[in-house]
């Protein structure tokens, strides 16, 4: 038994002895592929001739798209422009940058930058959400690289991004400020109603500028119709991301955009087109009136802005905001409780003890509504002190009185516009409180 299980041994040694090394999958290891990588990137982010053009689309804020060119150098140092404003569209910015493997190679901005300004949590810097900007991203994970493309995903928010060779005349229309933004001539508009007139018909339109959304709203046999793209400036006008499509026609970009005689001019497809001030919008909500206002009434709850009328293109143009202690306007339907008969546009005041509270304003009987969406005020004299009734509360009350009423049009769950029905050029933003 003894010599068995020396002979068995002596097997199994022989055995180890023969057994040969697997040979490795890979000939460097995963520290020099990795090294290899970033290597790789580096070269291919440095070694664009004329740089990077790159589409941005935050995460929070779906359909919204955002360019930037990007010249990125070996000290890991890049310029950088932006058409998220006029600023960031006509100066170069540097700051760092730096790639890294994060689980996968990343590429990183790691310096306040253009990028930095959608994510800032600071919502009067991006027209975002205070706390969270417009959800994009700064970090981004890089997904590949084909060709004169590099895609990338955002770590933190999983905003997408692309990264496009520039070629040389895009890289001139950023340095020599050809970049063209005279769609944001919109602001000088007076009605809050715009409509584009195209060789295919009429449409609504409406551009939030800070957002880079663009909303298209028409009627297509009979029945309204609306479509919100995103869009970035070019050196012509604008591209729209994706083309918006109605009454047989594509539109893909507004080209050769210019302000021209009291309007935006420019061309689609080659044809004339333009954006001009208008009182009535094609596509009315009839029911928009009466729902704001019983949306207060039945909640007992009430509507306040703090800079009351937008007129003839000025915020606050009745100076309400310089009332002394002033705090807000109030519009206060059934201010009695349901049912009852008065409502009361209430200036908010102030008060020593640091709370706030309803001093004077005009009061109303019961709104009139009208079959085509307007709602009317019927003014029922002033109540509080009548020394605070001053030029502000005046030019207030005269526009509330317009006879032709206004018309209300909800921009959320919570927030609605009211704008003057005679000629467009006045309106309040209320919001629920």
């Amino acid at each position: 038994m003894r010599n068995n299980l020396i002979f068995l041994l002596f097997i199994l040694a022989g055995i180890c002895s023969c057994k040969k090394e697997t040979p490795p999958v890979f000939d460097k290891s995963p520290d020099e592929r990795i090294n290899d990588t970033l290597s790789h990137y580096q070269q291919v982010l440095t070694g664009a001739p004329y740089g990077w053009r790159a589409l941005v689309y935050p995460a929070g804020v779906p359909g919204s798209v955002y360019s930037f060119y990007f010249s990125f150098s070996d000290a890991n140092r890049v310029q950088m422009f932006s058409d998220f404003d006029a600023a960031s569209t006509n100066n170069v910015h540097e700051s760092s940058w730096r790639l890294k493997a994060l689980q996968q190679p990343s590429l990183l901005f790691d310096t306040y930058s253009y990028l930095h300004v959608l994510c800032d949590p600071d919502a009067s810097h991006n027209g975002g959400v205070y706390g969270n900007g417009l959800g994009s991203d700064f970090e981004f994970a890089i997904n590949g690289a084909q060709g004169d493309s590099v895609w990338l995903t955002g770590r933190f928010h999983r905003s997408k991004a692309i990264l496009i060779k520039a070629t040389q005349q895009d890289q001139e229309n950023y340095l020599q400020h050809r970049i063209n933004r005279s769609i944001d001539s919109i602001g000088a508009l007076l009605t809050y109603f715009h409509r584009l007139s195209t060789s295919s018909g009429d449409y609504d339109v409406s551009i939030n500028q800070y957002l880079h959304w663009i909303t298209f709203t028409w009627i297509a046999d009979g029945k309204p119709q609306q479509v919100t793209t995103g869009y970035t400036y070019t050196s012509t006008g604008i591209a729209l991301i994706p083309a918006f499509k109605a009454n047989n026609m594509t539109i893909s970009s507004l080209d050769q955009v210019k302000w021209e005689n009291g309007a935006i001019a420019f061309s689609i497809n080659g044809k004339p087109a333009t954006i001009a001030n208008t009182a009535t919008p094609l596509v009315i909500d009839p029911a928009a009136a009466q729902r704001w206002y019983q949306y207060a009434a039945q909640n007992e709850k009430y509507w306040i802005t703090a800079n009351g009328f937008h007129a003839d293109g000025k915020d606050d143009a009745c100076h309400i905001t310089g009332l002394p202690n002033y705090a807000f306007l109030t519009y206060y339907p059934q201010i009695n409780g349901p049912g009852t008969s008065l409502d009361l546009l209430g200036f908010v005041i102030k008060q020593d003890n640091g709370k706030n509270s309803i001093e004077f304003g005009p009061g109303y009987s019961a709104p009139s509504f009208t079959t085509d969406g307007r709602i009317i005020f019927n003014d029922d004299g002033f109540y509080g002190d009548p020394s605070d009734y001053v030029p502000a509360v005046q030019k207030t009350r005269a526009l509330m009185a317009d006879p032709q009423g206004f018309y209300l049009v909800q921009t959320s769950t919570s927030t609605f516009d009211m704008v003057n029905a005679r000629d467009g050029k006045s309106w309040i933003s209320w919001q629920t409180f």
